[in-house]
C-alpha cells in the first residue's frame, strides 16, 4: 500500500480557495513545514487530499468507522462520534482512556491484535477506514496483509489516514510543533461533521503548549538538557530511538528539550548503544506502553528503569545516576492525540520545575 497523509479538507463552498491550498501545502504536508487544515464552514461534501493527489470525498458523514488502533479511536471518542466506531485494532487496554471515554472504548470490538487481518476489514461493513500508520504491515501485521485500494472500493470502505504518523517517515524536514497532529483532529472533525469539537480540542491543545513556550522560551537552545526516549518495550539489545520526523520530536522540542536524536533524518531508527552512551542524555523518559492498570505501568516502568540502572552499558550515563527518569507512556508520545499537548507540558514541568506551571 502506498503511504498518503492529509494536505487539508474542503467544502462546497471553498472548493477553490481550499483545493488551491492544498495543492500549494502537498509538499509541507508530506514534511516541508506544518501547514495548518482550515476546518470547512459546514456541510458536505467534504474532499481529503492526500500527499500523492489522491482525493477521497465525503457527500455525507461516515456511520461505521473501523480505527487501525486506539489513537484514531480515542481521536472519535473526543469528538463524540464513538457510536459509529465499529470495531478497531490494537484495542486500548482498560483504563487507558480517561474513565469517560475509557467505558465507551471497551465496547468497541476489537477485530484482530495487533493489527485487523484483511479478510476482517474488509468483511466489516465499514464505510470508512482511518489508518493511524502507512500500512498493516506498520502495526506488526504480515506482509501483504494491508488490502489495496482497488480491495476498499469493492467493500465501499473509503480509506485515509492520520497524518501526522503515517507519512512521518516521508518528511522532508524537522517535526517541531503539533500542527499536523491538529491538522488531523481538524479534518477528521470535517469528515465527521463535528467541526465545532475539533477547533474546542485543537484550541484547548494550544493553550497548553502556549503557555509552555513562555515558560521556557527564554532558556538558551545551548542550555536546553538532552532527552531520550527510551522505548522499552521496542527490545532493549539495539535501542529504537525517535528520530526528528517523528511527533516525540516534536514534543520534546516544545517541551524545553533537545531531543537526543535530533540529527536523524526519519521517524525511528535502530542505534547502539554506544551512540546514546556517547551523547550521555541528561534524562530519560521511560517509554511504556500502557498495560491497562496502574500497577501494571507500575510495573512496567520499574522494569525500563531497573534495566538502565543495572545495564553496565548505561548505569553510568549521567541522567542514570541522577535519577532523571520521566514516566511518560510511548503512546502520547508518539502517536497523535490531544494528549500530546499534556505530554509537553508534563515534560516540561519535570525538567524545569517551578518554571511551568498547569
Amino acid at each position: 500500500m502506498r503511504s498518503r497523509a492529509w494536505c487539508g479538507v474542503t467544502a462546497v463552498a471553498l472548493v477553490g480557495l481550499l483545493t488551491a491550498g492544498c495543492a500549494d501545502d502537498s509538499k509541507t504536508a508530506a514534511g516541508d513545514g506544518n501547514p495548518t487544515t482550515a476546518a470547512p464552514a459546514g456541510g458536505y461534501p467534504v474532499t481529503v487530499t492526500d500527499c500523492a493527489g489522491g482525493k477521497t470525498t465525503f457527500t455525507s458523514a461516515p456511520r461505521k468507522i473501523v480505527t487501525s488502533n486506539a489513537s484514531s479511536l480515542e481521536l472519535l471518542l473526543r469528538l463524540g462520534v464513538g457510536d459509529k466506531v465499529i470495531g478497531t485494532g490494537f484495542p486500548p487496554g482498560k483504563g487507558t482512556l480517561p474513565a469517560p471515554l475509557d467505558a465507551e472504548a471497551q465496547q468497541v470490538p476489537a477485530l484482530g491484535t495487533p493489527g485487523i487481518p484483511k479478510e476482517n476489514l474488509l468483511a466489516s461493513g465499514a464505510d470508512l477506514y482511518i489508518d493511524t500508520f502507512a500500512s498493516m504491515e506498520g502495526m506488526g501485521g504480515p506482509v501483504g496483509s494491508s488490502p489495496t485500494e482497488a480491495e476498499f472500493k469493492a467493500a465501499g470502505i473509503q480509506h485515509i489516514f492520520l497524518k501526522s504518523t503515517a507519512c512521518a517517515a516521508t518528511r522532508k524536514e524537522p517535526l517541531t510543533d503539533l500542527s499536523a497532529v491538529e491538522d488531523d483532529i481538524t479534518t477528521l472533525g470535517a469528515v465527521t461533521g463535528t467541526a465545532a469539537k475539533a477547533k474546542e480540542l485543537v484550541d484547548g491543545m494550544r493553550q497548553k503548549v502556549d503557555a509552555v513556550r513562555q515558560a521556557v522560551g527564554d532558556v538558551p537552545e545551548s542550555e536546553r538538557p538532552t532527552y531520550f526516549f527510551f522505548d522499552y518495550d521496542a527490545g532493549t539489545q539495539q535501542p529504537s530511538v525517535v528520530c526528528n520526523r517523528q511527533i516525540a520530536n516534536a514534543i520534546i522540542t516544545l517541551a524545553g528539550a533537545r531531543n537526543l536524536f535530533a540529527d536523524c533524518d526519519n521517524d525511528f531508527q535502530r542505534v547502539g548503544w554506544e551512540d546514546v552512551i556517547s551523547r550521555n542524555p541528561d534524562w530519560i523518559q521511560l517509554g511504556v506502553r500502557n498495560q491497562g492498570s496502574t500497577t501494571a505501568n507500575t510495573k512496567a516502568f520499574d522494569e525500563a528503569e531497573k534495566w538502565l540502572k543495572d545495564n553496565p552499558a548505561t548505569k553510568g550515563l549521567t541522567a542514570v545516576k541522577e535519577g532523571h527518569f520521566l514516566r511518560i507512556g510511548s503512546e502520547s508520545t508518539t502517536i497523535a492525540g490531544v494528549t500530546d499537548a499534556d505530554t509537553v507540558q508534563a515534560i516540561a514541568k519535570a525538567l524545569y520545575p517551578g518554571k511551568v506551571v498547569g
